[in-house]
């Protein structure tokens, strides 16, 4: 079951993160040269059916895989525990990224025009780095890089 999880865990790692750097650096550059709302708009209509899917394949999955890592989630807390902070640093990630997927989507997105394309673009660029950081910090559970 682990390997499936892991499996599972890196494919929606890999549309998320995907999708969000296709976002960065090809419709957001096209939609801030065009002054376009509708451009962002499109792109968020059709990649929120297939990125939040993922996103959540990606927590649910994460939580396995952290619960087959360190079973005791009173552990995950336990910062002499160079895993834990690990677990810590994702779990840190995910929080941002949920805050700036809430502040986007009830502030931003409702209100998105040509006045605040720019802001909405920070908050694209902003998930596009944390989604690579996801992928950094998964990586080093294997590699050792943060412990």
């Amino acid at each position: 079951m682990h390997g499936i999880a892991l499996f599972l865990h890196i494919l929606g790692a890999t549309i998320w993160t995907g999708g969000h750097i296709i976002l960065t650096l090809i419709v957001l550059p096209k939609a801030l040269k065009e002054s376009s709302t509708k451009i962002l708009l499109d792109f968020e209509s059709a990649y929120e059916k297939i990125g939040m899917p993922a996103l959540i394949i990606q927590i649910v999955t994460g939580v396995y895989l952290a619960l087959n890592i360190e079973g005791n989630v009173l552990n995950w807390f336990n910062l002499d525990n160079s895993v834990a902070n690990v677990i810590l640093i994702k779990l840190a990630l995910l929080t941002l990224t949920v805050c700036f997927a809430i502040n986007a989507r009830f502030r931003v997105l409702p209100h998105l025009s040509k006045s605040n394309l720019a802001l909405m673009g920070w908050h694209i660029r902003a998930v596009t780095t944390i989604s690579i950081l996801f992928v950094f910090v998964g990586v080093s559970f294997r590699t050792g890089w943060l412990y």
